[in-house]
């Protein structure tokens, strides 16, 4: 069986998605590298599997699909087994969590660590764009706020979901990565149980093999 193709950068936080899913399953998965300061994710070749000229593209056979978190639960579903069973649909309780906390990193987590990624790394290094730290301590104080709320929830079970390790832990790897990359790593000390999450993701091979693809790929496409 020839292997899943990923199209985008392996720097990228949203491919980051898609592969650690794909690594946790033990999946066979080739990245194709896109590059985007050439603009070939405007090109009729990734158009054609991403209408929206964005990344990642997934192709595994002559099913092709966009949005990384789509792409993640067909991973999830297509691999799953005894040990890899990240989405939990067959149980409605388990499954009903991971889909809370799934929502809860887009539309809380996300938002608020994101900006500071973006300005204390992504703009700076590879934009030459200085950082407005404005944006950056409005982003660490919503931050805190939703820290605050994982602090409660990981102080009750060992990941986010419940005891068991999930989709939804795996969705905060991309961007937490690059945060603790900033000078801000350190808010994570002052949340002993998020910490400790974390540091177990951390711990994972998927989390270590990609972790290091990605700070040498980001190292590499630095100006």
């Amino acid at each position: 069986m020839a292997p899943v193709k990923v199209f985008g950068p392996a720097m990228s936080t949203n491919v980051a998605r898609v592969l650690v899913c794909l690594e946790e399953v033990g999946a066979e998965y080739e990245v194709v590298n896109i590059n985007l300061q050439a603009k070939e994710h405007k090109g009729p070749e990734l158009l054609a599997r991403n209408p929206f000229g964005q990344i990642p593209a997934f192709q595994d056979g002559d099913v092709v699909l966009f949005e990384s978190r789509a792409i993640a639960k067909y991973v999830l579903r297509k691999y799953k087994s005894a040990d890899a069973d990240l989405l939990r649909e067959g149980n409605l309780r388990e499954a009903a969590m991971v889909d809370v906390w799934t929502e809860v990193e887009a539309h809380q987590y996300n938002p608020a660590l994101s900006p500071v990624v973006y300005e204390c790394l992504i703009g700076p290094a590879m934009r030459g764009v200085p950082t407005n730290q404005k944006v950056v301590d409005e982003s660490l104080e919503k931050l805190r706020k939703v820290l605050e709320v994982y602090e409660a929830r990981l102080a009750t079970s060992k990941y986010l979901a419940g005891d068991f390790l999930s989709f939804a832990d795996l969705n905060h790897f991309p961007y937490s990565f690059y945060f603790m990359a900033t000078p801000h790593a350190p808010l994570f000390d002052s949340f002993p149980h998020v910490k400790a999450w974390w540091e177990r993701l951390m711990a994972r091979p998927s989390m270590k093999k990609l972790g290091a693809s990605m700070a040498a790929a980001a190292s590499a496409n630095k100006p």
